[in-house]
């Protein structure tokens, strides 16, 4: 006996949301911690969620969902080849490198934030050519 296709495509895409969440929220997490003054999160938690969704990445193609793996997966690589490109900064000057980390993390924050919205309403990201 068969399973309702329709069901099953809503129970994968009800696991992609739950996943998208826990994602979104390790995200945040670091994010947070990254604004708060010595409250800085381990990138552990970072690291399990790029991890999670490189992994699951393949599970969401030919849905919405992939638009969020891919904005989730581009916003840690370019934050972390930012903040590389402005560490040299806090060696020479701490204020500017302590402004360029601040903006990079409030811009990362903004991403993660703007994604979960998106993922709560069940909206794909739209990218720019």
């Amino acid at each position: 006996m068969s399973q309702n296709p329709d069901r099953s495509e809503a129970e994968r895409l009800q696991s992609l949301t739950t996943l998208g969440t826990v994602s979104y929220v390790l995200h945040l997490i670091v994010a947070v911690g990254a604004l708060v003054p010595g409250a800085q999160i381990s990138p552990v938690l970072l690291i399990v969620a790029l991890v999670l969704d490189l992994v699951k990445r393949p599970d969401a193609e030919g849905s919405w969902h992939a638009s969020h793996f891919r904005w989730r997966i581009r916003t840690v690589l370019i934050a972390a080849a930012l903040y590389v490109l402005t560490a040299p900064l806090w060696f020479f000057f701490f204020v500017p490198g302590w402004l360029a980390w601040l903006a990079i993390s409030v811009w990362f924050l903004y991403r993660i934030i703007r994604g979960m919205v998106n993922m709560n309403k069940g909206l794909p990201m739209e990218f720019s050519a």
